[in-house]
């Protein structure tokens, strides 16, 4: 039987009716209509899920949406400004860190949530973030060089 749950999504808060058993991941594709995570492999390996809890990284395939029901959750959607893209969307789409896009979602997330909590990155410091994070196209140096990028913008945007 469906519950009532509201969540803080992108910085609305918004009321919805959801299963017990639905994981944040669902919620957010199924009922608050939020596509940008994705559903890859349903078992927190791929990443592709990724949304920010409260600033951090998650995998929100993983997260049971009713137990996320304090919490601030931020989307790929949520991450892009009237004044245009976040500074690690706007270094993924110039350093080509994207191909069939996918698992990029996830991986802006990962990358936005590392940066905020360590703003002076070193190459591996990225790598190691992104660890769980997986593509199949791109490789990762465009990828790494994108959040390195955004790292040095956000740093001098401060």
């Amino acid at each position: 039987m469906k519950q009532p749950l509201t969540l803080t999504i992108n910085g609305e808060s918004r009321l919805m009716l959801v299963e017990p058993y639905y994981s944040l991941l669902d919620c957010l594709r199924d009922e608050a209509q939020l596509t940008g995570a994705k559903k890859g492999c349903d078992e927190g390996d791929c990443g592709a899920c990724t949304v920010l809890m409260d600033g951090k990284p998650v995998t929100s395939c993983l997260i049971l949406a009713h137990s996320a029901h304090d919490c601030d959750i931020t989307t790929i959607e949520g991450l892009a400004t009237v004044d245009g893209l976040s500074p690690v969307q706007k270094a993924f789409v110039e350093h080509g860190g994207l191909q069939c896009g996918f698992c990029i979602p996830g991986l802006i997330m990962s990358a936005t949530g590392f940066l905020q909590a360590n703003p002076d990155p070193t190459e591996e410091d990225v790598r190691f973030a992104i660890g769980g994070n997986l593509c199949r196209c791109t490789g990762y140096a465009r990828v790494v060089e994108a959040v390195m990028a955004a790292a040095q913008e956000m740093r001098e945007g401060r």
